[in-house]
């Protein structure tokens, strides 16, 4: 009798010990290890996105700090755009952050190059809103990469612009986390965005204006997922983008709505915008295709307010 009573013992401890190990994953939240790993499967990915897609440029410029976590989560919160663009850099010792100039100097209260500190001098910058800004907007700590792949990785999908080196690194933090289907990871050199690709990345390369003009982007429909020119660039151009093959071709920088029906019209499938909630609350307008005159008209205006699509995106 007591040789049974051992034995049924035995059976229910059997029975219900894998149950007492799994149940702190299942009924305590945040006790699963590797949270951002786990939802990546399930989460948004960049083969689900929207016909038309906007894409809040360093987080929405326009209406929040740039590249700041604060404007990363006041446009996810608010659901006005499907993708959220951040630019990183390289510290000197190798931490990538969040900044799209090579320096300080114009968006932070410090200045002098962002490769010349060190994660622990990172830690004392603050960012500097800018003027014009809507609503009221703390100093705040610019974040690291990592901190944006955590906080955002595997809850909608992300472009992240390497500004220099550090890929990388920042293709071993998109695989540790499972986003490889979630990232696109943006370059203007195709010559990275091909190593991006060889290293099961999803590669978006973006074009200016004198690029497009000479471009053949049919050639690199294997290894780009994603291409974004200049809305300024001739209509013929962008046409020629959207012919190309490649999956995805989107428009930057993009701030007016008219500026957006008219890319919309030439058939791309999405913007990349400075103001995604202007974007999200005015809806595309039908109109006529715009015409060669359009074109020179539009050139004219280029020229007058500034070089012709040559600067930085």
């Amino acid at each position: 009798m007591v040789m049974i009573t051992v034995r049924a013992v035995r059976a229910v401890h059997a029975c219900l010990l894998p149950l007492l190990v799994l149940a702190p994953v299942v009924l305590v939240p945040g006790c699963a290890p590797a949270p951002a790993r786990m939802r990546a499967p399930d989460g948004p990915r960049a083969s689900g996105l929207p016909g038309t897609v906007y894409a809040a440029h360093r987080g929405g410029a326009l209406e929040a700090p740039e590249n700041s976590m604060a404007g990363l989560l006041s446009a996810y919160r608010r659901r006005s755009a499907a993708v959220l663009d951040v630019d990183v850099r390289t510290l000197r010792d190798g931490t990538l952050v969040a900044m799209h100039d090579r320096t300080l100097n114009r968006t932070t209260d410090h200045t002098g190059p962002v490769s010349g500190l060190t994660l622990r001098q990172w830690r004392r910058v603050r960012l500097r809103p800018a003027g014009g800004l809507p609503g009221a907007w703390p100093p705040e700590h610019p974040p690291t990469a990592e901190a944006v792949l955590a906080r955002f990785g595997g809850r909608i999908v992300l472009n992240v612009e390497v500004k220099d080196g550090g890929l990388k690194r920042l293709a071993g933090m998109i695989r540790e986390r499972g986003l490889t289907g979630s990232v696109y990871v943006q370059s203007n050199k195709l010559p990275q965005a091909a190593k991006a690709h060889r290293m099961g990345l999803l590669t978006s390369v973006w074009r200016s204006v004198r690029q497009a003009r000479t471009d053949r982007p049919e050639r690199w429909r294997g290894t780009v997922d994603m291409l974004s020119v200049d809305h300024r660039a001739r209509d013929a151009d962008i046409r020629r983008a959207v012919r190309s093959g490649i999956p995805r071709v989107w428009s930057h920088t993009v701030n007016r709505p008219a500026a957006r029906d008219r890319v919309l019209r030439l058939g791309c499938d999405g913007v990349l915008t400075d103001a995604p909630r202007l974007m999200a609350r005015t809806p595309p307008r039908a109109a006529k295709p715009a015409g060669e005159g359009d074109d020179r008209r539009r050139a004219e205006g280029d020229k007058a307010g500034g070089p012709d699509g040559g600067g930085d995106r």
